[in-house]
């Protein structure tokens, strides 16, 4: 129940902070454009709290956070007294009412840039995306790419961590082929390309890496069999193992790995294991019942226990930090970056690149709220950018209903020299208002499938 809450609640921060600048994108440019502006809500339904004011705008937060709005005055809607006429938002020229529908995703993509901008400014500690280990026979292998190879650009993109690799790869879902810019090690100065096929590449990405997909794997500091965490409560916790402790066997079995621990664990749900333990320099022998857990519908055992690595090599490791003027373009290239993925995803959902069972709803979206602001401020920022980005995108997307339908309309009216007839306008808000609530359907039931 805490999990769901603190979820709940990181999501109603998170979605409210960017329905809040969206909004105030329309809000801000309609009342530089003349136009009077009556309600300014965040939320839909009841209103939780309201407040008049000095400009006769009605500030409101309402009980369903699921989005918001700002309602203008409009000839269209309702009756407008004759003193008004000149403050509705229909009776402004077409380049006014285009910048006040416009400046909704507008704000998205600015607040991304100002929360990467952030990001940079505190200073994101990382690690170089060298390679560990190559499957073979796997597409990266028949390029000719190997272990201890650094990736420096894919496909011309520079891809200083492991996200940025993900980010590039991500976006060549679909293409034929793909090209990649290694070192022959870290302190090498000299890199050269690698063309990769991608036409036999398909995978999951609810299930799989693109990564290893490839079959690049990578490197990792060695595992030690010294615990780093117990989880409290957990079988391990029960069983007396302590942070600290060096695991030696396994029912008599000395252990060589972890990952013969993990096994041994995995396979021995609720059914005792004696672990020996080595504390303060004397063996001791624990009584360790995992618990039992379901995954992928097969039922496995959990200790709850974390183990220590060997530490990275300083070669391998940096902090992306700039001050406060350097930070700027690097925060527009990382927004532009999200935005091209974004789009290109977009892309490749329509045409089949990508499968709708990708799409991700409002359960989805608060795990990652919830997730990203249990780890810090810096992840809850970056998780906020991209969120928001994706905002301004979807709103950008030519259904009458969304900011896009609309300059759909503007742009017809720009080219005809009239307004769309109003019936015309009706029906393609209905037809914007099915194919929304249908991609949302998909998009809640995939969140279910994965709950």
């Amino acid at each position: 129940m805490s999990a769901f809450l603190w979820n709940a609640a990181s999501f109603i921060v998170a979605l409210g902070v960017l329905v809040a600048i969206h909004e105030y994108g329309h809000f801000w440019v309609a009342r530089r454009c003349g136009v009077k502006v009556e309600r300014f809500s965040i939320g839909f339904g009841r209103a939780l709290w309201r407040w008049r004011g000095k400009d006769d705008t009605e500030y409101v937060i309402a009980a369903i956070p699921l989005g918001g709005y700002v309602k203008m005055l409009d000839e269209r809607i309702e009756a407008v007294a004759e003193h008004d006429k000149p403050r509705a938002f229909n009776n402004q020229p077409l380049w006014q009412r285009s910048a006040i529908v416009a400046a909704g995703p507008i704000a998205n993509f600015l607040f991304a840039v100002v929360a990467y901008w952030l990001i940079f400014m505190m200073g994101i500690p990382a690690v170089k995306p060298v390679i560990g280990q190559i499957t073979p026979n796997s597409i990266a292998a028949e390029a000719g790419i190997e272990p201890g190879m650094e990736l420096t650009h894919i496909s011309g993109v520079e891809t200083a961590d492991w996200q940025a690799v993900n980010f590039s790869l991500i976006n060549h879902i679909g293409d034929e082929q793909m090209t990649i810019t290694a070192k022959p090690e870290v302190a090498s100065s000299y890199s050269r390309d690698y063309r990769l096929d991608l036409t036999a590449w398909q995978f999951n990405p609810e299930t799989e890496s693109p990564l290893t997909t490839l079959g690049i794997t990578p490197y990792r500091p060695a595992i030690t069999l010294d615990v780093a965490q117990v989880v409290e409560g957990s079988a391990a916790a029960k069983a007396g193992i302590a942070s600290g402790d060096t695991l030696v066997a396994v029912d008599g079995n000395r252990l060589q790995a972890w990952s013969e621990l993990v096994e041994a664990v995995q396979v021995s749900p609720n059914q005792p294991l004696q672990v020996t333990v080595t504390r303060a320099g004397r063996e001791q022998v624990l009584s360790l019942t995992p618990d039992a857990r379901e995954s992928n519908g097969k039922v496995t055992g959990y200790a709850g226990i974390a183990p220590q690595m060997e530490p990275w090599p300083e070669a391998y490791r940096f902090t992306q930090q700039y001050g406060p003027l350097a930070a700027i373009p690097e925060a527009v290239s990382k927004t532009g970056q999200v935005i091209s993925l974004t789009v290109n995803m977009v892309k490749k959902l329509i045409v089949g690149d990508v499968g709708v069972n990708n799409l991700s709803g409002p359960i989805s979206i608060a795990k990652g709220a919830g997730m990203t602001a249990e780890i810090g401020l810096i992840s809850f920022l970056g998780f906020m950018a991209l969120i928001s980005v994706n905002l301004g995108i979807i709103n950008l997307l030519p259904l009458p209903v969304l900011d896009g339908g609309h300059l759909l309309f503007f742009g017809i009216e720009a080219v005809t020299r009239r307004p769309v007839p109003e019936r015309v306008q009706d029906f393609g808000y209905r037809i914007g208002a099915a194919v929304l609530m249908m991609v949302m359907a998909v998009a809640l039931f995939n969140d279910f499938a994965r709950l």
